[in-house]
């Protein structure tokens, strides 16, 4: 590019440090992206910015993409080049930002992690050997049986549990909303242990349901290290953490019972498309399923007869 269109940058970027007072570290990365955007114009054999459109930047971001750059990297540099492009504008360099409505590749979404049911119910089974262990039994029985989030089971207090319907409420969960599930027997019978416990404890009179040997309510970090603990004792070679027990519940129910409307609202999922991740899990289960019981599925060193 041509020395003017280098310049402009330069312009820009200590604009922003006089102006926006950005730090030295987030100037560094303006700088990186928008030398990453030079760079490929040059070997473009564009001069000057006023030769670039959305056509040569959605080249840019296919280009990016092809070097392994992913979604969210590519995300902050193309608001990086909006924002200069937006500068020239109103330097009245530009007549419009072609980096306007350009748009990331979608983040290729990760499955979670589950356990298979055999590996579960080795977590559940193994017995407490303490009052402590009492407790963490019934935080790992609660949320496989009824799919909670971390934030929503340290979050329970006594007068959300129903024993009498086997039920709990779950005042606003994510997005604030109130959703009612139901509590299995296994759960019941290991709260039921725990809260003979717990009223022994610092802290009895607390509303939590899960408190601390210190007379507080448990804490997210607290329930984390504790399940860790708890596998590791157990000898599992899988690295297990609370997220996991809920999509363990999910993807169990589904393969179950089919019925993605049901879990959807045990979940607490606003929409739909969020639960269907789950169909994947299964599908991977029978695909596997298939795989190693059809007698013409991806046999290989044989052929048909």
């Amino acid at each position: 590019m041509s020395p003017e269109a280098l310049g402009h940058i330069e312009t820009y970027l200590e604009r922003l440090r006089v102006q926006q007072r950005l730090s030295p570290k987030t100037l560094l990365a303006y700088r990186r992206d928008l030398g990453q955007l030079q760079q490929f114009l040059t070997q473009s054999e564009i001069l000057d910015w006023g030769q670039v459109d959305p056509r040569t930047l959605r080249g840019y971001v296919a280009d990016r993409h092809r070097q392994g750059l992913g979604s969210r990297s590519l995300q902050r540099e193309l608001s990086a080049i909006r924002g200069f492009f937006d500068a020239l504008i109103r330097e009245g360099i530009m007549a419009q930002n072609p980096a306007q409505g350009i748009r990331a590749p979608k983040a290729k979404k990760s499955l979670p992690d589950v356990m298979d049911v055999d590996a579960m119910v080795g977590l559940l089974q193994a017995p407490p050997e303490d009052p402590q262990e009492v407790r963490d039994l019934a935080m790992w029985e609660l949320f496989y049986s009824s799919g909670l989030r971390l934030s929503e089971l340290v979050a329970l207090d006594l007068q959300d549990l129903d024993f009498r319907e086997s039920t709990l409420v779950v005042r606003e969960g994510k997005g604030q909303k109130t959703r009612h599930v139901p509590i299995g027997r296994f759960a019941r019978d290991a709260i039921e242990n725990w809260l003979k416990v717990r009223a022994t404890w610092p802290g009895a009179s607390l509303p939590a349901v899960f408190t601390s040997r210190r007379g507080v309510r448990i804490s997210p970090r607290s329930v984390q290290s504790r399940l860790a603990r708890w596998q590791l004792k157990q000898g599992g070679a899988m690295t297990v953490h609370p997220h996991m027990l809920r999509h363990s519940f999910a993807s169990h129910l589904l393969e179950s019972s089919g019925d993605l409307r049901a879990v959807q609202e045990l979940l607490g999922h606003a929409n739909l498309s969020t639960t269907q991740v789950y169909t994947h899990l299964d599908y991977q289960h029978l695909a596997k399923v298939y795989d190693q019981a059809h007698p013409r599925a991806k046999r290989k060193g044989r052929e048909d007869g």
